[in-house]
């Protein structure tokens, strides 16, 4: 019997959607994660593609964590091995030189949240929830949840979400940066498409030293995060974008950039 499609992956132009698709709550499973490292392994190889969104099917979860009764099998090579794969990945859309961003149309727990934690940008529906509640079972996030949590929102907001296990309102999550945007009951996906699009036409060169430099610079000293900018500043100059960009503000007319 064939392997049925739990990760789907679409493109639109030159716009990615990643859709997990496992009912009933979209859990990690092994299934899951073995296709999704098969799609992101497309998307790396998808050279026209400028901006990924990654969503849920359904309108009840984005990802609602891991699967409990999944976890013998995924701990059968050790805890180590099974959430160094999930790492990768989550790494991957970390420093992919495209923006990510989470259309959170439901549930985000768990390593569901520490996925969306991974994206560049975050857009909730309004009714969905989001929280790291592995406390409450005696244990801690391991995909990254601790450490890209704390960078987002501060230590002190993060050390009482991982201590006390709670979730929490889209409401709340905007209030503390966890998310971008907060949008109407099932306009989440379509909200991250439009700003995907917006995104797709922009100057993916500058978007990309962008995003390096926020990544890479929150964790240098000030004067070594100044000299990286300045570094990239001066690549940036010799781009075709930047070009195309100062002609179409002296004519006043769009840019059209060619991400190179």
């Amino acid at each position: 019997m064939s392997e049925s499609k739990v990760v789907e992956l679409q493109i639109i132009e030159s716009v990615g959607v990643i859709t997990i698709n496992n009912p009933p709550v979209n859990a990690l499973t092994l299934e899951v994660r073995e296709q999704l490292k098969q799609i992101l392994m497309e998307v790396r190889q998808a050279k026209d593609l400028r901006v990924l969104v990654i969503t849920g099917a359904g309108s009840k979860c984005f990802v609602a964590g891991a699967d409990i009764k999944d976890f013998p099998k995924q701990m059968e090579s050790g805890p180590r091995e099974n959430a160094t794969i999930y790492k990768e990945m989550f790494a991957y859309l970390e420093e992919a030189p495209i923006p990510v961003i989470a259309a959170l149309n439901g549930l985000a727990l768990g390593g569901g949240c520490e996925l969306a934690l991974a994206c560049d940008l975050r857009i909730a529906d309004e009714k969905v929830k989001l929280g790291l509640p592995e406390v409450t079972l005696g244990l801690i996030p391991g995909l990254g949840g601790t450490q890209r949590l704390a960078r987002l929102i501060g230590q002190s907001k993060a050390k009482e979400l991982l201590f006390t296990g709670t979730v929490i309102t889209a409401e709340e999550a905007l209030k503390i940066g966890l998310v971008n945007q907060v949008v109407p009951l099932g306009n989440a996906l379509e909200e991250a498409l439009k700003l995907a699009e917006k995104l797709a036409k922009g100057a993916g060169v500058a978007m990309a030293y962008a995003k390096q430099l926020v990544n890479k610079g929150t964790e240098l000293p000030l004067q070594e995060a100044l000299e990286m900018e300045m570094q990239h500043v001066e690549k940036i100059f010799r781009t075709e974008d930047l070009q195309e960009g100062l002609d179409a503000f002296i004519n006043k007319r769009p840019p059209v950039f060619k991400n190179r």
